[in-house]
């Protein structure tokens, strides 16, 4: 007799991952790279398998969200960027560099919930997406659209692209960008709406802190890439929502 399929192995999270992320990793890798480059796009695969795997859909849901509308943003005003000579490199695509400096502390948050299930790991993990889209919007509407922008320490007006500069356009699409990702994960019904209001204020202070960061260290110090600081903003975003839910909770 040919050998049977346990059907029980069809509804295994680890099963719908690996079948999951090998399609669409096949479908990406015939596309142009618009969004990752080919070693993103495998880097991806695994990101996405082990994403699924902890945190099933609504987790996987949330991350996909964030590449997807991360890298549209890119794209904003990208003939001016390119004119300045401040657009991303690759055309704005992903490379596993990218890919990890900013998923990092959500596959912490979500290896931390697969481990010991506890609804604070949902709100890091969201917070962590939020502060990185907030941190993504923030400078990309900023370098095409900031009509003035200025240095975060010293208030000084510097040119668009300036590590640690700021601008009134980019500092409010940025809180766009992190309401969007608090509101979906709201909607997957993985945060409560006190979480996505906890969401905007840990994007916001730790977006401000790696401008700072980036005003002031980033220069001096070969090892502050931009990879490192993107996971020292996502680290701080998801530490402050964590902080911010433990002095909000009763008792």
């Amino acid at each position: 007799m040919p050998p049977t399929i346990d059907p029980t192995i069809l509804t295994n999270p680890w099963f719908q991952a690996i079948a999951l992320n090998t399609v669409l990793g096949l479908i990406a890798l015939v596309l142009p790279r618009l969004v990752l480059t080919t070693a993103g796009i495998i880097h991806a695969w695994g990101l996405g398998i082990f994403i699924w795997g902890c945190l099933g859909s609504q987790g996987y849901t949330l991350i996909v969200a964030y590449l997807v509308l991360g890298s549209g943003v890119t794209r904003l005003g990208k003939d001016i960027k390119t004119a300045l000579g401040i657009a991303e490199n690759r055309d704005g695509a992903r490379g596993p560099e990218n890919l990890w400096g900013s998923a990092s502390t959500a596959a912490i948050c979500a290896l931390g919930y697969a481990l010991s299930p506890a609804p604070y790991w949902w709100l890091g993990y969201t917070a962590s997406l939020s502060t990185k889209l907030a941190d993504t919007t923030a400078s990309e509407v900023g370098k095409a659209y900031g009509q003035r922008t200025f240095l975060i320490t010293t208030l000084q007006p510097v040119p668009a692209g300036t590590e640690g500069a700021v601008s009134l356009e980019g500092t409010l699409a940025g809180v766009g960008g992190a309401l969007a990702i608090a509101l979906l994960g709201y909607g997957l019904g993985i945060i409560s709406a006190t979480g996505v209001a906890i969401c905007l204020v840990a994007a916001q202070g730790a977006t401000t802190c790696e401008s700072i960061l980036g005003a002031t260290l980033q220069q001096r110090y070969a090892w502050l890439t931009n990879e490192v600081v993107n996971g020292i903003n996502t680290a701080l975003g998801a530490a402050l929502a964590l902080g911010l839910a433990t002095l909000l909770s009763p008792g």
